[in-house]
């Protein structure tokens, strides 16, 4: 599969929590945790998993950093 989006993050599933129509997917990125919210109906087509292999691919109009 060919993509525009250029912020591309691979990793492993760690926990999902699936709620009635939304699940939380988390993923260990390089040590770093990201979570992604996406529907329970995405979780069982792509057949995820705790340990699954996973790239996030992030496309985003606005990205908002801050300084501890």
């Amino acid at each position: 599969m060919r993509l525009s989006a250029r912020n591309q993050l691979a990793g492993t599933v760690t926990k999902i929590h699936e709620g009635a129509a939304i699940g939380n997917v988390e993923i260990d990125v390089a040590g770093q945790r990201l979570v992604s919210s996406i529907t329970v109906e995405a979780i069982h087509e792509l057949g995820l998993r705790e340990g699954s292999e996973v790239i996030a691919i992030v496309k985003a109009s606005d990205v908002i950093l801050a300084t501890p």
